[in-house]
């Protein structure tokens, strides 16, 4: 971040700010905005149409995400806070998820919920400054910090209209600083997009990789037969079609589970160390990722020894965007539990190879599968009993393990671009957060930068 700091800073009186430039100012932000200043009213006309931003629409890097339409009468009943050109909105509710997002030429008719605080800036403040000022590192670890609670934490809008912001007295100058982070937050957006786009082919490549393999094998020049599925069309020769997958299973009782419902295992018995808990977003298309670092005693353990997984075990979340990736329990791993959005699968490894039927499973054929059995009232989830009874074309074991293998070889290049994607979009994201608040907090000088004109 090559920008000079400013000649001269001088100390605020709140700890927490620390020192700013000398021709800069803090105070608290009701100094220098309102906070939610309008409402729809009950006596609103049933049938007046409104544009509905919820919480989950919203985040710090991508703005307002998504609308939705309702009528008045059927509208969420948080559905009140009028927004206008120039407001900035801030989630008081679950403050962690950093739910901030400027308001720019909103339709008329948007509303947003009233688990946001709609702060309007006054005549002193720059609308575009200060929707970048509250979108400053410094400022949202203040949000946070004032929050209460512990599973849902929100902060109350006075408390919030409390809380100190910093600019300079000149509105020029917020004018440029605004201009500044318009220009490189943009360039920096241009990469993201770019990006994403690559790792949206990438994804879509992995994809076609696995379907072409598990479906029709790896001799292109073996003779094919009508599978008798319309959307399946040709499959080699000499690949099975009878098997159900739960013919595939291992003879023991309960090799298809699900982890334990409801009460049978309490967030509150979960511990910091002990036996593993899997939950279904550690489970990955092929891959294991544990992420949750959530665990269970080992007498706990024994409770739930139903659904225990050992290594070499296959798992399928249930639930997902969308639901059924599927991955191997490492074969290096100690034994686990898991929750009731994940499916156990222990397969009999005299006819099926474990790693064959993970890529099989989130092959676009897998996923059509999935989708076939799922139930869409209750977010994608589907019954075990509907899943055993999916058919799949199944070459012979020793040519399952042949395909597996070189699948994992090929996606190994595939995943690491996808890695090196992934993380780059990390970096400059993190940057653009850092370029934010290092210009909003003073802590960089961009008066003297050539700004390119704005093109609307």
């Amino acid at each position: 971040m090559n920008y000079p700091a400013y000649p001269d800073y001088t100390p605020t009186r709140w700890p927490e700010v620390g020192s700013i430039p000398s021709v800069w100012e803090t105070r608290r932000l009701k100094f220098a905005a309102t906070c939610n200043d309008e409402a729809l009213p009950e006596t609103t006309d049933p049938d007046y149409e409104i544009a509905y931003v919820d919480i989950s629409s919203v985040n710090l890097i991508n703005g307002i995400t998504a609308v939705e339409n309702h009528g008045f009468e059927e509208a969420p009943s948080r559905a009140r806070r009028i927004v206008r050109d120039g407001d900035t909105i801030v989630s008081t509710v679950r403050t962690y998820l950093k739910a901030i997002a400027p308001i720019e030429s909103p339709p008329d008719n948007m509303i947003v919920s009233t688990g946001f605080a709609v702060i309007r800036p006054l005549e002193l403040v720059d609308s575009r400054f200060l929707g970048y000022a509250l979108q400053n590192t410094a400022f949202i670890d203040k949000v946070v910090a004032h929050s209460t609670g512990v599973s849902y934490p929100a902060i109350n809008p006075t408390t919030l209209i409390c809380l100190p912001v910093s600019y300079p007295e000149d509105k020029k100058e917020q004018q440029q600083i605004a201009a500044f982070l318009d220009w490189k937050t943009g360039q920096i957006d241009a990469l993201i997009a770019k990006k994403k786009e690559l790792l949206k082919k990438l994804k879509e490549k992995r994809l076609a990789v696995i379907t072409q393999a598990v479906t029709k094998g790896l001799n292109p020049a073996a003779p094919l037969r009508d599978s008798g599925i319309t959307w399946l069309g040709q499959v080699p020769e000499h690949w099975s079609l009878n098997y159900k997958l739960g013919f595939l299973a291992a003879s023991e009782k309960n090799s298809f589970v699900n982890g334990p419902f409801g009460s049978d295992l309490l967030t509150t018995e979960l511990v910091d160390e002990g036996i593993p808990v899997l939950y279904s977003g550690d489970v990955k298309a092929t891959r294991f990722n544990r992420k949750s670092g959530k665990y269970v005693t080992e007498e706990k353990a024994l409770e739930l020894n139903f659904c225990r997984v050992d290594a070499g075990d296959v798992l399928l979340a249930k639930v997902g965007d969308p639901p059924g990736d599927a991955c191997v329990y490492p074969l290096d791993s100690v034994s686990a539990i898991i929750t009731q959005d994940v499916v156990r699968i222990r397969v009999d490894r005299t006819a099926i190879d474990s790693d064959f039927l993970s890529f099989l499973l989130v092959s676009e054929m897998g996923r059509y599968l999935v989708k076939l059995v799922s139930v869409e009232a209750t977010r994608g989830r589907f019954s075990l009993a509907d899943l055993k009874s999916v058919r799949l074309p199944i070459p012979p074991l020793v040519e399952q393990k042949t395909i597996a293998k070189h699948l994992s070889s090929i996606l190994v290049r595939i995943d690491k671009m996808s890695e090196a994607n992934e993380l780059a979009i990390d970096r400059l994201t993190e940057y653009r957060t850092a370029l934010i608040t290092a210009a909003t907090t003073g802590k960089i000088d961009v008066r003297n930068v050539a700004v390119p004109i704005r093109e609307h």
